[in-house]
């Protein structure tokens, strides 16, 4: 089944590198390690049958064996076998300096993951942001790893664009420009004091690089695949092609307006070097600067959303908001994707079985699956809405999925604090807002694409 799809990955692909043989350079010799130098942590790295072997220890911290030489753009190919019980990667444009974090090793990184999570080839920030490329939405590339065999990688570095491919099968699709320049990194993976992983290998070979005009020999895909981004109130060509518009420019509060007024709040919200902050106040709900709500509504959609909490903070992004259902004091009405810092807010504790903790439906369905980046971290929104059915995303994970028209539905809804709303769950459209809970937070890449055509 395998090599049928990597026959139908190879025929939607083609690449110009085809004829550029010649300009590929060889970074390992195969019999020594000239041209790397370890760095991090003390796993053993040692040459067998042209290979490089790095072997994982216990008590010692992740171990990288890298390239004296930094890459800006390139592509690289090499091969590379894990045993199960072992996670790997292999770091790109990374760089170790003793400003940061006393020379951590930091940077992008192709992940090698067997475990049942399936995420090899995946897009990981080593040391820095966590996860930028999970594979949840790509199950052809999840399922293109082959265990205990040598697997064929490539990554594509293009300016800001960064491709990786994994036994010809596309897997990321990735735009982000933190870093442009770095060392390319072999690791073997810190195992803490976890006897049954010790002495596990992970191996490489067959590595090569081209450096010359890259951009001309990146492999076309007929059919691509999912494009996430990381550019600052931008969009992408593609982005743009496909229908995607941003909400916040990160200058002006264009498009914005308070869910209460008809103009954008005169205080409380500031816009400072691309984004968009609700200030402090005093931790009441609407009660100062106000909510702010898009002034287009929407139906059916998939919208993201950039969110970064300060400690203890509140807040909410809410869809299908009607601004006037409730006329009252509060929040304006609308289904909500909670925002919070779970460890230090009540709220994270009231409600039924965590439902109103960060990325549920709030007061309604609990989130799981999740992946929280932290309190000062940004993480990552996103909310499908195709007819009735909906999904929460939160930093790439499908963490909440349901159906607005159903008996469950309407239980969910009678037994919360919606009830009292009787036109809550018949609501198909509305606006998109940003809550003032009367904690700080900010707001970034606001963007959405209108799916009812």
């Amino acid at each position: 089944m395998k090599k049928i799809l990597y026959l139908i990955a190879a025929l939607v692909c083609t690449s110009g590198a085809m004829q550029a043989q010649s300009q590929w350079v060889e970074l390992f010799n195969g019999k020594d390690l000239k041209g790397w130098e370890k760095r991090g942590g003390t796993a053993d790295y040692k040459i067998v049958d042209g290979a490089i072997i790095g072997t994982s220890k216990t008590n010692t911290p992740n171990t990288f064996m890298c390239t004296e030489k930094m890459y800006g753009d390139f592509i690289l190919e090499l091969e590379m076998k894990v045993d199960d019980r072992l996670n790997s990667g292999i770091q790109f444009r990374s760089n170790s300096n003793k400003a940061y974090r006393d020379g951590r090793v930091h940077g992008y990184q192709f992940e090698i993951d067997p475990s049942p999570r399936a995420w090899t080839a995946g897009v990981y920030d080593e040391a820095r942001r966590g996860w930028l490329y999970p594979l949840d939405r790509n199950p052809e590339a999840k399922a293109a790893f082959m265990n205990n065999q040598w697997n064929k990688v490539r990554i594509e570095a293009v300016g800001p664009n960064i491709r990786t491919y994994l036994n010809g099968v596309p897997c990321a699709d990735l735009v982000d420009d933190l870093t442009e320049k770095g060392f390319i990194g072999l690791q073997v993976h810190g195992i803490g004091n976890n006897k049954d992983k010790e002495n596990t290998t992970v191996a490489w070979r067959n590595i090569r690089i081209l450096t010359e005009n890259p951009e001309f020999h990146t492999i076309k895909c007929t059919k691509p695949i999912t494009q996430i981004s990381y550019l600052t109130n931008q969009l992408t060509k593609r982005e743009a092609a496909e229908g995607w518009k941003l909400l916040f420019d990160g200058k002006t509060s264009n498009g914005w307006r308070g869910a209460k007024i008809a103009e954008f709040p005169k205080s409380g919200w500031v816009i400072e070097d691309g984004i968009l902050k609700i200030l402090k106040s005093d931790g009441k709900e609407s009660a100062n600067a106000g909510d702010i709500v898009t002034v287009d509504q929407y139906a059916e959609f998939e919208l993201e959303v950039d969110f970064k909490i300060t400690p203890g903070a509140n807040s909410g992004i809410k869809y299908f908001v009607n601004c006037d259902l409730n006329k009252g004091a509060g929040s304006a009405i609308g289904c909500e994707f909670q925002i919070l810092d779970d460890k230090l807010h009540p709220d994270a504790k009231l409600g039924v079985n965590g439902n109103r903790t960060v990325g549920s439906l709030y007061d309604l369905i609990t989130a799981k699956n999740k992946r929280f980046n932290g309190v000062g971290a940004w993480n990552r929104a996103r909310i499908v809405v195709k007819g009735t059915h909906i999904e929460h995303w939160l930093n790439g994970q499908k963490c909440v999925e349901y159906d607005k028209d159903c008996d469950m539905f309407d239980a969910l809804v009678a037994y919360s604090k919606y009830r009292k709303w009787k036109d809550f769950a018949a609501m198909e459209y509305g606006n998109i807002l940003l809550q003032d809970h009367g904690d700080e937070v900010w707001y970034k890449n606001v963007k959405l694409k209108n799916l009812r055509k």
